[in-house]
């Protein structure tokens, strides 16, 4: 199991015990992926992290959803960025569910924390204002692919949480696989958590070693997406501090196991 979180204070992000359940596009089971329902029936069983993603409408409006386009959730061979914001708020995702916006979903749900991956460049100016009109600042990690993207919006929101891109994260792993662990801090001095999945393009990334060694860093270190829950347990067993997961239920329970056996 992890060790109690020394980052942050307060109400911020990385608020409450660890292992953190993150769920992925919310939790999906009967609801589609990334709506307010889904953030809702997570947010229902205990959830208190939500993790989504942000594109922007032609009009440039911060909406949420995984995809670039509407093909697999909507069965529509358009772009998010083809379609303004009310043309996007008309399409039926199923259970009376649409896209929504960032606006919304801060709104929506003014206590939860959101992990923000902005998934183009469009989405950054959207995403922050959305941010800042909400005052959720301190309730939100910010994150991307891209670490120019992700720069980009940290710089235009002092305080706010963040994680490694993919090149500062190569470049931490590398460092932690040689014992470096003053220069993998370096490496990650902007950051307060790593995001990743166990294998990176056929390279273990998470062992019993780097997930020690990047938290001697100064990082959480939180993986995706891990949905069994043998995995789960496994992977808490290694001491990680979060599980980016789409069955946030079966994740809440593992935790609750791992607590008891702690008692």
């Amino acid at each position: 199991m992890a060790e109690p979180s020394t980052i942050g204070t307060g109400d911020g992000f990385f608020f409450g015990p660890l292992p953190r359940v993150l769920a992925h596009r919310g939790l999906a089971t009967d609801a589609p992926e990334n709506t307010l329902l889904a953030f809702l029936s997570a947010l229902a069983i205990g959830v208190t992290h939500l993790e989504t993603d942000v594109h922007a409408s032609a009009d440039g409006v911060a909406v949420l959803s995984h995809d670039s386009d509407l093909a697999r959730t909507a069965g529509m061979a358009v772009r998010i960025d083809e379609l303004n914001f009310a043309e996007l708020s008309g399409v039926d995702l199923g259970h009376a569910q649409t896209f929504p916006s960032l606006d919304e979903a801060l709104n929506a749900f003014p206590e939860a924390r959101f992990n923000l991956d902005l998934k183009s460049d469009a989405a950054v100016v959207p995403a922050v204002a959305a941010i800042l009109r909400a005052h959720a600042v301190h309730r939100v990690l910010v994150t991307s692919f891209d670490n120019r993207r992700r720069l980009r919006a940290v710089q235009a929101l002092p305080g706010v949480a963040t994680s490694a891109s993919a090149a500062p994260f190569a470049g931490a792993l590398l460092a932690v696989k040689l014992g470096l662990v003053p220069l993998a801090r370096r490496v990650l001095r902007d950051v307060q958590a790593v995001q990743v999945p166990e294998r990176l393009r056929g390279v273990r990334v998470i062992s019993p070693r780097t997930v020690r060694l990047l938290k001697a860093a100064g990082v959480e270190v939180h993986v995706w997406t891990i949905n069994e829950p043998a995995d789960m347990r496994r992977l808490l067993d290694l001491g990680v501090d979060g599980l980016v997961t789409d069955r946030a239920d079966l994740a809440l329970e593992v935790v609750r196991e791992a607590h008891s056996r702690e008692e």
